[in-house]
């Protein structure tokens, strides 16, 4: 039987089995124990994967990670706005607004040149006709 990976509700990378959708209609009662011992089974059709039979656990794991509570996300912003109101950040907010357009072009081109990979920098060292 051969094996898909996916990581469990534990975050470990786990193997689930995939089983043949008409093995499934025919043995489903089998199949449902499995995914609820495993966590989960792989549906194929084609021996290509269609459906996920997932205990109840694996996907109550799933619908918590993505459903973020509205105290969770009040607690995020309070964290975000807490480190804007500091001290460090107000001057730094201070010196946007009150910066020339040339030290403001200043920074822009030293923020754009930190955010470049190795393979740029190797790119604009070639020559142009190399590059073509």
């Amino acid at each position: 039987m051969p094996k898909l990976t996916f990581r469990n509700s534990h975050g470990e990378l786990i193997d689930i089995s995939t089983v043949a959708a008409t093995k499934v209609k025919n043995e489903f009662g089998a199949i449902l124990e499995q995914a609820m011992h495993s966590g989960a089974v792989a549906i194929t059709r084609h021996d290509r994967p269609k459906a996920v039979l997932l205990s109840f656990a694996e996907f109550e794991s799933l619908v918590k990670e993505r459903s973020r509570s509205l105290d969770d996300l009040n607690e995020e912003f309070d964290g975000l706005l807490a480190r804007m109101q500091t001290p460090r950040a107000r001057k730094g907010i201070d010196a946007a607004f009150n910066a020339s357009t040339d030290e403001l072009g200043r920074a822009a081109v030293t923020a754009a040149t930190k955010h470049r990979g190795p393979a740029r920098k190797r790119a604009r060292r070639r020559s142009p006709a190399a590059r073509t």
